[in-house]
């Protein structure tokens, strides 16, 4: 599963990486955990606020640092 963190590496998108690796260990889902930094390939999304969740290609959540139950349904849903 390919999880991808939108934003341009500031502190709410760093909180969402890391909280998003503690949801996977903790529950042993196995994610290739990519930072997309670049807001050419942000706007490709559609999203206008960061920090983004993108789970296997599909717009989670942005502009908000979800609950780590919400994080997990997005994970299990994938």
């Amino acid at each position: 599963m390919i999880v991808k963190i939108l934003g341009s590496g500031c502190a709410k998108c760093n909180k969402l990486t890391e909280k998003v690796k503690e949801v996977a260990e903790k529950n042993n889902i196995h994610i290739e955990l990519e930072k997309v930094t670049d807001f050419q390939e942000i706007m490709k999304y559609g999203i206008m606020m960061t920090p983004g969740l993108v789970v296997n290609e599909k717009v989670r959540s942005y502009g908000v640092i979800p609950k780590d139950e919400e994080i997990l349904t997005y994970l299990n849903e994938a």
